[in-house]
């Protein structure tokens, strides 16, 4: 046995699932069985309840006035060291509650009390370490012993009797210690903007310049590049070094005929070298995982559904529309991207990069323009795609100019990534056209696009977003929270890099449950973490943005909102099961929907694999 698994067997901390780091499913099973003598020996009471019980049913009432009374403490006591204690064990309290729930276990078909049952007597069942490790970090929280507010009572007692201008002075102490600390962990991310990154990214575009033969006004013309997109394994590796699982990967895309392509631009944006210490979240976005590689192909030969993982084909009043919004329609104009994202909800549909056949037919488009038309109620259109950023200009002017015919239409959004691959796109004529269309008091243009790391943060894009701002013309980010920026302030350090360039943070999206893009997913509880603990501490401009989970079918529900949703069920492998609420109550569809989360032990064993300290995030348990 590693030193590693002997240390955290011996402390009362947080334990790693190191089976999923060794593939050793023994060893998991010796861990689970050594953490579940500790939790029993933590909680003797419901030890000895479990010992005793004779059916289920009269268990869970036992368990119904265990939990009780811990309730009971919490409504009327106030002997306690910290507040925050109180709110942990309240919230740990209606997980508890939850998932020893009856109808918890008929909606769900687990029971987490048949299995302690199972466990305590002994009996053949086997359950993850991360299914122990949530049962005993829910009982920390209960009793207020996570340990994470500690503070002298003396502390309270002597500050109850300074002087208001040394209160204050100790306050802004402490405030100056968290601003330091949060940019001392910020400054670990590299920027596009700093000097080293740009002379990297210089040496790269003269290296690819001149595998290509190109010169200065080549490289400045935006449809040079969409001419030049990579899209072989041969160029790629002579233009950036590969791992071999990088470079397996690809050559599996390209041969099962998945849409694969890179921008000269963004290519030039990585390092060459394939150490993926400051490239990992643009590498990541373009060089797809082995499994996904598999995936898909295989999904693919299912019905459209098992790929169509937000159910648009159920929102799609007419073709090219979709509406889950009262409000809001999307048309879906440009069926092709000048760069294919790996965990894009949509690049199933996509044949190929800068697809010759992207464009609709224009009796196709016309009826949805019709459609929209026709819909006064609707006063906001996301033109989406695809990526409809590389329609040609006239293609665009023609879009805009049917949609400013509208009267009831006040604000439109075109949804792009090209400021992140492919700034060069916004000419002074491309923006001077758009920015025609925007009417202050009458009609709002706004460009929505999609950085996910503060790498991708370059004077180019900067350049192309400050043109659009110059006009009047808002840019808004749509981030995905997924492993390549869930480091400790790694999404603050971006957000705070996108309003030094004009964009102003708008969603962070909780990486959707697709089984092919599972690489990238992390726990709900991680986005929740990083939006208290590293967001909040930021300035409010820098951190306008809202988490957000969305919902196949009905759309975006808000993880700030904690009464839209419950984490109902702790399954064997330690995943939560939770069940969200729709927002829209109005149609019989309308139905909570059920979702399967990343295990928070997981999270914690893949974040230890990349180098970090997963003590650095044991709040994450505690988070719902």
């Amino acid at each position: 046995m590693s030193q590693n698994i002997c240390n955290l067997l011996k402390d009362t901390g947080e334990l790693l699932n190191l089976a999923q780091i060794t593939g050793d499913l023994k060893k998991d099973e010796f861990i689970s069985r050594k953490r579940l003598k500790q939790f029993w020996e933590e909680n003797p009471v419901f030890h000895q309840l479990i010992q005793e019980s004779i059916n289920p049913e009269a268990t869970r009432k036992k368990i119904e006035n265990y939990l009780g009374k811990y309730e009971k403490k919490l409504l009327n006591s106030l002997d306690r060291d910290h507040p925050m204690d109180r709110e942990l064990a309240r919230r740990a309290l209606n997980v508890l509650k939850n998932i020893f729930a009856k109808r918890s276990e008929e909606l769900t078909g687990f029971s987490v009390l048949s299995t302690l049952i199972k466990l305590v007597h002994l009996q053949e069942i086997y359950v993850h370490t991360a299914f122990v490790e949530e049962l005993r970090h829910l009982f920390l929280a209960m009793k207020e012993k996570t340990r994470l507010f500690e503070r002298p009572r003396f502390q309270r007692a002597s500050l109850e009797k300074t002087d208001s201008r040394t209160k204050s002075t100790s306050r802004s102490a402490v405030l100056d210690d968290m601003s330091m600390r949060a940019k001392l962990w910020m400054s670990r991310y590299p920027s596009g903007l700093d000097q080293e990154s740009i002379e990297r990214r210089e040496l790269n575009r003269n290296r690819i310049m001149q595998y290509f033969g190109a010169g200065e006004e080549e490289w400045s013309d935006w449809s040079w590049h969409c001419r030049h997109v990579i899209r072989n394994i041969d160029t790629l590796t002579n233009l950036i070094s590969l791992t071999p699982d990088e470079e397996q990967a690809v050559r599996s895309a390209r041969e099962t005929g998945l849409p694969f392509g890179i921008t000269p631009y963004y290519l030039s944006l990585m390092d060459f070298e394939n150490g993926r210490k400051r490239d990992h979240a643009l590498r990541a976005q373009v060089l797809p995982p082995l499994d996904y590689s598999t995936l898909v192909p295989a999904l693919r030969k299912g019905p459209v559904k098992s790929l169509d993982f937000m159910g648009e084909h159920d929102t799609s009043p007419e073709s090219l529309i979709t509406r889950r919004y009262p409000m809001i329609a999307i048309l879906k104009p440009y069926n092709t991207c000048a760069q294919i994202c790996v965990y894009c909800q949509r690049n199933w549909e996509i044949t190929d990069v800068m697809d010759n056949g992207a464009e609709y037919p224009e009796d196709v488009l016309n009826r949805a323009l019709n459609w929209l038309a026709q819909r006064p109620e609707i006063t906001d259109v996301l033109i989406t795609g695809g990526d409809p950023g590389i329609m040609p200009d006239q293609k665009m002017k023609d879009l805009l100019e049917r949609l400013a015919e509208m009267d009831h239409i006040d604000r439109v959004r075109i949804g792009t990534r090209l400021p992140v691959v492919l700034p060069m796109r916004f000419t002074i004529e491309f923006v001077d056209m758009i920015s025609s269309y925007h009417v202050p008091g009458r009609r709002e243009i706004a460009v929505m696009t999609h950085f996910e790391h503060s790498y991708e943060v370059t004077p180019d894009a900067m350049e192309a977003v400050q043109r659009l701002r110059r006009r009047g013309i808002p840019v808004y980010n749509q981030a995905v929270f997924t492993y390549e920026n869930a480091r400790r302030f790694e999404m603050a350090a971006l957000r705070k890099n996108l309003r030094l360039i004009g964009v102003e943070p708008y969603y962070t999206f909780n990486a959707k449950g697709k089984e092919e893009t599972g690489a990238y997913r992390v726990p709900i509880a991680r986005l929740l973490q990083e939006q208290t603990e590293e967001a909040r501490l930021n300035p409010g401009l820098d951190r306008t943005d809202e988490a957000v989970f969305n919902i196949p079918r009905l759309g975006k529900n808000y993880l700030r909102a904690g009464q839209d949703y419950d984490v109902i069920m702790i399954l064997p492998d330690g995943s939560r099961l939770y069940e969200f609420y729709p927002w829209d109550h109005s149609t019989a569809e309308s139905s909570p929907y059920l979702h399967k989360d990343v295990p928070v032990l997981d999270f914690l064993s893949t974040m230890e694999r990349r180098g970090e300290d997963y003590k650095d995030y044991r709040s994450i348990w505690y988070y719902y």
